[in-house]
């Protein structure tokens, strides 16, 4: 029974990133105020169909090594460009949002080095 819970895992992490993914479509221009990202509103786009096609990647098990690993090194980025400066200045809620994101850089690359099934891209 817990493998089963466990199996799920993937499943939820996944969905996470859908979501995400989804709700840069539909609120990118209160993201865009809200986060100030380089590059603007097509900033958002881009990220929110880079998480999707994670997401993709991680439940049918296709290029998932190599989307994983890319999934950590762009929360780094969002990590240092998004939230670091407000983390720094002692803002709250930038600290919570620069270690959640490097929570999830953390995350996507323990997925890359242990379950992801595909390895054509990165290689063992």
């Amino acid at each position: 029974m817990i493998n089963t819970i466990l199996g799920a895992g993937k499943y939820i992490y996944a969905l996470v990133f859908a979501v995400f993914g989804v709700l840069h479509f539909v609120d990118a221009a209160n993201m865009t105020d809200a986060m100030k990202p380089p590059g603007g509103v097509w900033t958002v786009y881009i990220s929110g169909a880079l998480l999707i096609a994670v997401a993709v990647c991680i439940i049918f098990g296709k290029f998932d090594k190599f989307a994983a690993a890319l999934l950590g090194l762009v929360y780094i980025i969002f990590a240092f460009t998004l939230n670091f400066e407000g983390m720094m200045s002692g803002n709250a809620v930038s600290t919570s949002m620069f270690l959640k994101d490097i929570g999830l850089a953390g995350g996507a690359w323990m997925y890359a080095s242990g379950l992801a099934k595909d390895s054509r891209i990165i290689g063992k």
